[in-house]
């Protein structure tokens, strides 16, 4: 799948999710690629408000298909789904939980964490917080790219890796 596919897949969720006016922020790979940090992404990390779960579900659903959630012992979040559109492998994300050595992590996801916008195939993309992702990633053990986006903030610009 081109990241072309993959982003062609993001604009089409923008627009159903955006009609419906749910708080919704790209996360993970994918906004690190967005926000020219990486050059590439698996799949799309779709942070949702967690009261949005059924509006969701059933907006995707009119596009995709939806899979059985796989269980992690890292992760409680209150709302997960697993969603294949267009052959883009996505995760929708709501109230995002992290255990991390015996703690368990709650970081629903509020309006101010949203960073940036940016617009593709005229549909407005809102971009989660990389301070909340440098967070995110060091609870997860993720330490390559914690430390990369603790570069990209002392430096104060991307910096390009693989």
């Amino acid at each position: 799948m081109t990241k072309e596919a993959k982003l062609q897949v993001l604009a089409r969720i923008a627009r159903l999710l955006n009609e419906e006016e749910i708080l919704w922020a790209v996360g993970g790979s994918a906004l690190l690629y967005l926000k020219e940090i990486v050059s590439d992404f698996h799949d799309l990390d779709l942070m949702i408000d967690e009261h949005a779960e059924k509006q969701v579900r059933s907006l995707l659903a009119k596009i995709g298909t939806l899979h059985s959630a796989t269980s992690s012992a890292q992760f409680h979040s209150r709302c997960f789904m697993e969603w294949t559109v267009d052959g883009t492998e996505i995760d929708i994300i709501g109230g995002l939980v992290i255990e991390s050595e015996g703690h368990a992590y709650a970081f629903p996801l509020k309006p101010e964490e949203i960073e940036d916008y940016i617009q593709l195939e005229g549909e407005i993309i809102p971009l989660h917080s990389l301070t909340c992702w440098e967070q995110y990633y060091t609870l997860m053990g993720r330490t390559e790219k914690a430390e990369i986006l603790r570069r990209v903030r002392s430096s104060g610009k991307s910096i390009p890796t693989q």
